[in-house]
């Protein structure tokens, strides 16, 4: 299986031009699986609910998951992204993801970082796993790292690929993302953007560095702290359902979980 991801650095507020970046990029990519950053369409940095309300689309009749669903079925692909959804009255950080068939399912961000919390309501989603051609992915959402909870949810659903959507600005997840893949067995693929917003007094320096990591906590691919670029890795999924690392260890298995706090 062919999974890969684009790292780019979003204009805020233009986005037909980001859109436009992507389609063009997602054109030229020989996958079977692509990840987007966070917020990949929109820019990061929003200073007032006005510009939420601007930005933020309906999932999934809204263009940027319209237009995903376009590019899916013309190049027979997968592909996951994140955008503001506009949900009835609510606004939430949401990600989609899509297929050759069309609208496959979305994901809310469960941990909102910083002044998120003052645009977005909080993630009911859950953590929700989808199966594509017989292989299980689950979304997150950048500040969902820190919480192992979420991860490994996933990985105890079944999920072989956890599709990451980030705008990181803290400089821990690209090292912190080889133990998780680690902990729970699975692949993970980081999609961040890169570059600098500024914008009524805040600035934001998103980190980039976008990988793919293994079962095994491997970086199979990496990119640069500041590049456009798209990286595609041919894996095997399989790998991911070997919860054992050895004759005597399967990690999951051997969960002791009647002595872990609630």
């Amino acid at each position: 299986m062919k999974i890969g991801y684009i790292q780019f650095n979003p204009v805020f507020g233009e986005v037909d031009r980001n859109l436009d970046f992507v389609k063009t990029t997602l054109r030229n990519a020989d996958a079977d699986l692509i990840v987007l950053p966070e917020l990949f369409n929109s820019g990061y940095t929003f200073t007032d609910i006005n510009e939420v309300r601007k930005l933020s689309e309906e999932i999934p009749n809204g263009k940027t998951t319209q237009d995903l669903i376009t590019i899916a079925k013309e190049k027979n692909i997968y592909i996951a992204g994140g955008i503001p959804e506009k949900f009835e009255n609510c606004y939430f950080n949401s990600s989609v993801l899509v297929g050759p068939n069309g609208f496959i399912g979305k994901y809310r961000k469960s941990h909102l970082f910083f002044e998120e919390n003052l645009w977005f309501q909080t993630g009911e989603t859950g953590f929700e796993v989808f199966n594509i051609n017989g292989i299980n992915v689950g979304m997150l959402i950048c500040f969902d790292w820190i919480f192992p909870e979420a991860m490994r949810t996933l990985a105890l659903k079944g999920a072989d690929i956890i599709l990451h959507m980030t705008n990181l600005v803290l400089p821990f997840y690209q090292i912190s993302a080889t133990t998780r893949a680690v902990e729970n067995r699975v692949f993970i693929i980081l999609s961040n953007r890169y570059g600098t917003e500024k914008r009524n007094g805040r600035e934001f320096h998103f980190t980039g560095q976008s990988e793919i990591v293994s079962p095994k906590g491997e970086i199979l691919v990496q990119s640069l702290a500041e590049e456009d670029d798209m990286k595609i890795i041919d894996i095997n999924p399989e790998e991911a359902r070997k919860k054992s690392i050895n004759e005597y260890n399967d990690l999951f298995k051997m969960r002791r979980t009647d002595l872990y706090f609630r």
